[in-house]
């Protein structure tokens, strides 16, 4: 068999014609496990991948337009929530981790945290209501000092999700060595590691199935919480020098992506405000990439299998939060989804803060996309750094 080489073009002429190939990452594990990687190169196109998790550096822009007579917002709530005004007169982002003006905090320990910007997103997404309010200094072109006014998405002319850093390419698995339990962005973790917390499609994750960032880069076309998306940058924290197993998998905290897309394209089964115990606050974001098959490399890549996908064990007691670099070792995604893992002759208890079965919803529907409605891939334009 020849060696297989094909292009974006050539792949979107399939797409446009319809007679692409498209399966998803689950999918194509069984394809090359069948036929082999240079035999699933040539007869699949593209391969879907989907996660769905909280992702912190989250949030959105909105131009909430002007008043009569106009205002140059200095500050601005949405729900008494504050939102960042720095930006022009009527332009505003509101961060998903940003806590209600009257929260508590931790103050009474654990907080609750019950409402934040994430649940802003939450609300507008679900055709809500949400009250703004805005207050301006008062200049001579804007001399309005404040406004308030309830809106709906649709009241807003410019609503964009515009998220730093997302779709993390592996993370620690969360344990907790100490005498108490803990809270943290990872969840409640109990003494004595009493259980171990995790966030990842493992399989499915999009940036696991394109270890080396062949494929994803700037002006890539992606399904962003429901709606369409694209990769704007490499995302903060972006790491692509972490350690990696044999496959070229990393086995750590690595690569990320920064992505925007249309708010008034999403759903809210897919964009979910969070409220994490003794932490604070969250937003669920699904997301997923289409990976074009340009050869027997991306074939293999796109196989992989949770357990071929190893993370650290990292406990967040001491060594996270006074960031002592240690590891107490390495657990695969097929021993975390089986609901426990072995550590020190211990059944350790596993539990996921993403959902596997939304991720698998998101390759579906993306796979979809391409198939029924034409989704063509995005080329990207540049690439991310660590790129091969």
């Amino acid at each position: 068999m020849a060696e297989v080489r094909k292009s974006f073009e050539e792949i979107n002429e399939k797409i446009r014609a319809g007679k692409a190939v498209v399966v998803t990452a689950e999918e194509m594990s069984d394809i090359v496990d069948e036929k082999g990687a240079k035999a699933a190169a040539q007869e699949v196109d593209v391969v879907t991948t989907g996660t769905y998790g909280m992702m912190c550096s989250s949030g959105a822009m909105f131009n909430f337009g002007h008043s009569t007579p106009k205002i140059k917002a200095a500050q601005v709530w949405l729900n008494d929530v504050p939102a960042y005004a720095g930006f022009a007169a009527v332009d505003i982002y509101i961060g998903a981790t940003e806590p209600r003006l009257d929260d508590p905090l931790n103050k009474v320990h654990p907080g609750g945290f019950p409402y934040g910007g994430g649940h802003v997103i939450e609300d507008l997404v679900s055709g809500e209501e949400v009250s703004l309010r805005a207050e301006g200094y008062g200049t001579d072109c804007y001399p309005c000092r404040s406004y308030e006014k309830d809106v709906t998405l649709v009241d807003i002319p410019y609503a964009v999700l515009m998220n730093p850093r997302n779709c993390y390419q592996n993370y620690n698995c969360a344990v907790n060595t100490g005498d108490k339990t803990i809270y943290t962005y990872l969840g409640v973790l109990k003494p004595d590691i009493g259980n171990g917390n995790y966030c990842s499609a493992g399989q499915l994750s999009p940036l696991l199935n394109d270890p080396y960032y062949r494929t994803i880069g700037v002006g890539t076309k992606i399904f962003l919480g429901g709606g369409l998306g694209a990769v704007i940058w490499h995302g903060t924290q972006h790491n692509p020098a972490a350690e990696r197993s044999d496959n070229g998998v990393t086995t750590a905290p690595a690569g990320t992506i920064a992505v925007m897309g249309d708010l008034k394209l999403m759903k809210k089964k897919y964009l979910r405000g969070a409220s994490m115990l003794g932490y604070g606050l969250s937003l669920f974001v699904g997301m997923g990439i289409p990976i074009p098959i340009l050869d027997e490399e991306m074939a293999r890549f796109t196989a992989i299998r949770d357990r071929d996908i190893y993370t650290k064990i990292v406990d967040y007691a001491v060594d996270y939060p006074q960031s002592t670099g240690k590891v107490l070792g390495e657990v695969n995604y097929e021993q975390l989804r089986s609901g426990s893992f072995k550590f020190n002759g211990k059944d350790v208890p596993a539990f996921p803060l993403s959902s596997y079965s939304v991720a698998r919803e998101i390759a579906e529907e993306l796979k979809q996309w391409i198939t029924d409605d034409g989704f063509t891939l995005g080329v990207p334009q540049i690439p991310l750094p660590g790129s091969k």
